[in-house]
């Protein structure tokens, strides 16, 4: 079991000179609704400062303008009914990776957006209220094909334990590992079990992080890993090493928002801001050309 070493963690992707948005890889995050329009913007300029090409927010057409306003550098795609969402479907089939679930909400129209996602055999973030819709059991576990990292908080986390019909053990020290681990094998998948030390599994290794603190116990924070293992993965990275990487960085980047701002008030977007910074330190970063 790996502890947070920074020498030991996977490099950053590399960084070619004459690299252009292309190279950078392509993310679609399908996050937001009416009432929820940071997680997008959290999530998709998380992406941006990461490194990633090109960002597509697919999101309620009446809450994409107020998105783009937040975010303008992030392309739109506004999401109609399932059936008419062509460009949606499109755009999604050509991407690198996919970021699903911040604020995106529990309806019957995300359920059937949801439906047809788990079944691309893409790399893929799955986070929040689409952690809420598999665990309560709307969509066959057979169905999921994605290469995925899904990130539950530790309520999340539970919920799934008990779709995936794992023993109910309590969520703390060696437990976490414990649950980690077995959700993982369950379901064939990268989970990030978010928290104090958050876990990292595959179900065969098993990695604590040992960045962050209290000035990441904000709302919005959550988005903002979603984009970066999201940027990772459309980068190329393999979906252990994007998840172990990406939690040391937004761990790094809620410390030193925290050492400019005071634990008690930073931001999410504080902590995007401290990215570049969290970036720049790591020493592994590669560049060419």
């Amino acid at each position: 079991m790996a502890q947070d070493n920074p020498a030991e963690l996977p490099q950053l992707p590399s960084r070619p000179a004459e690299g252009h948005k292309g190279t950078f890889g392509r993310l679609m995050i399908l996050a937001g609704s009416e009432g929820m329009i940071g997680a997008p913007a959290f999530a998709g300029l998380s992406a941006l400062r990461s490194g990633c090409g090109l960002v597509y927010i697919a999101t309620a057409q009446a809450a994409l303008p107020t998105v783009l306003c937040i975010a303008p550098e992030l392309v739109g795609v506004p999401l109609r009914l399932p059936r008419q969402d062509r460009r949606f479907r499109q755009l999604t089939e050509s991407a690198d990776a996919l970021v699903i679930g911040p604020g995106m909400g529990l309806g019957e129209e995300a359920e059937q957006r949801l439906s047809w996602l788990v079944t691309l055999t893409k790399p893929a973030v799955v986070d929040a209220d689409a952690l809420t819709l598999l665990a309560q059991g709307r969509i066959a576990k057979d169905s999921i094909k994605l290469r995925g990292v899904f990130t539950p908080h530790p309520g999340e986390m539970m919920r799934l334990a008990s779709w995936l019909k794992l023993d109910d053990v309590p969520l703390d020290g060696q437990a976490r590992i414990t649950m980690a681990a077995a959700a993982a094998l369950a379901l064939g998948q990268v989970v990030v079990l978010k928290g104090h030390r958050t876990v990292i599994s595959d179900g065969h290794r098993h990695r604590i992080n040992q960045t962050g603190d209290s000035s990441l116990a904000k709302a919005g924070t959550g988005d903002v890993l979603s984009g970066l293992i999201g940027s990772l993965l459309a980068q190329g990275m393999e979906p252990f090493d994007a998840a172990s990487l990406g939690v040391h960085l937004h761990g790094r980047a809620g410390e030193l928002a925290g050492q400019r701002l005071g634990v008690r008030s930073v931001l999410a977007r504080d902590v995007i801001d401290s990215l570049p910074e969290a970036l720049k330190e790591f020493p592994a970063l590669a560049i060419s050309g």
